[in-house]
């Protein structure tokens, strides 16, 4: 055959694949829909690992890569949890006939909170002094002069954490009759306008979403729900938190305000410091970025497409994570602590020091491992 008669074989064959997964993802919706009239859960790990197995079994039959196989069926199977996800959320949702008031709906988070509380029937408007959200009623900023308490029935302060802050001091001064959720990464600077707000009988609770705005399927996303307070309205505003996500396959984490932020200096703050450090050192050692990109290795290129991601990220929200957080310089501290050790090592000729470093974390690794793993077994 002639590389034209090849090229148009293969062209019938992708053809042919488009055609069978149009067929497995009207197959997908059937199943997602038998899923919520039975009360089944979205998402099943033991049928997962069977698929996946079944998948690099015949794979190996055909003398195709087991493991290009798997991603393949991996790609497919995340794309058929989101749109199982996504449906559930809106034939679930409890918004119909409620209205939602983001404030500070024009950000990235802001903007994904519109859309999922829009997805389950609220009728969402946004109040942003910042700009408007296309394809969302937008409010004048609040508060104005001599404006009472929103009227909503759920209130999402989705701010920046000074004007959070700000707001939710705001809302302490008239309590709204809706519940109120801020969205903050860090809870030191919120905490007095969250329990003043508490203290006027608001019905308050605060949750950190642990997941990015591009975020589509909200399985093996955390979600820290905070209680403000042990008052009747409090229950009520945890009751209300763990009901917006109840349709969806994210993890609910409930705790305290301050162990958020102590744990939080190390699953944000540190991991933020140490990835700008990084593109720091790179920026500043005098290497040429295209000489480096020549001589990357897989554990540069890994490393570097994380701070990528960090780079692009805006860096006053990334500076107030860091230094708004009571607990954050502990975590730079441990940080400092751990390059100096690596540092010393190396400078000391001491490769059983070096070794004992890469065990240490080895096994902390290991061991974080197999309690991920344990935990999607029992679900």
């Amino acid at each position: 055959m002639t590389l034209e008669a090849l090229r148009a074989a293969l062209d019938e064959v992708d053809r042919d694949l488009v055609r069978i997964l149009a067929n497995r993802q009207a197959l997908v919706a059937r199943i997602g829909a038998s899923k919520l009239d039975s009360g089944r859960p979205l998402r099943d790990f033991a049928r997962e690992k069977q698929v996946l197995d079944r998948a690099r079994a015949l794979a190996a039959e055909q003398g195709i890569d087991p493991a290009l196989v798997e991603q393949v069926l991996r790609l497919l199977i995340q794309s058929a949890l989101e749109r199982q996800e996504q449906a559930r959320v809106v034939a679930t949702g409890q918004g119909s006939g409620k209205r939602a008031l983001i404030l500070g709906g024009a950000g990235k988070m802001g903007r994904w909170f519109a859309e999922f509380l829009d997805a389950q029937g609220y009728a969402v408007e946004i109040s942003d002094p910042s700009g408007t959200v296309p394809g969302f009623p937008s409010r004048p900023p609040w508060p104005q002069p001599g404006e009472g308490a929103p009227e909503h029935d759920l209130i999402v302060v989705a701010a920046t954490l000074g004007a959070s802050a700000d707001l939710l001091a705001a809302l302490a001064e008239g309590p709204p009759r809706g519940v109120v959720f801020d969205i903050g990464s860090i809870k030191s600077p919120l905490i007095p306008g969250l329990e003043a707000l508490a203290r006027a009988g608001g019905a308050v609770a605060s949750i950190h979403p642990m997941f990015g705005p591009d975020t589509r399927l909200l399985s093996g996303r955390h979600i820290i729900l905070c209680p403000v307070g042990t008052s009747e309205p409090a229950a009520l505003a945890m009751d209300k938190a763990r009901s917006l996500f109840q349709s969806t396959t994210a993890e609910l984490i409930e705790m305290g305000l301050a162990e958020h932020d102590r744990l939080v200096a190390y699953v944000l703050g540190l991991s933020h410091a140490l990835n700008i450090a990084f593109f720091t050192a790179l920026a500043e050692s005098g290497e040429a970025a295209p000489r480096l990109a020549a001589l990357s290795s897989t554990t540069f290129d890994a490393q570097l497409a994380v701070a990528s991601r960090v780079a692009e990220e805006s860096p006053f929200l990334y500076y107030e994570i860091q230094q708004c957080n009571r607990y954050g310089d502990e975590a730079l501290q441990a940080l400092e602590r751990a390059v100096a050790r690596v540092a010393q090592t190396v400078r000391d000729g001491d490769p059983d020091g070096f070794a004992a470093l890469m065990i240490q974390g080895r096994n902390y690794l290991d061991d974080r491992t197999r309690q991920r793993e344990a935990s999607e077994e029992n679900r």
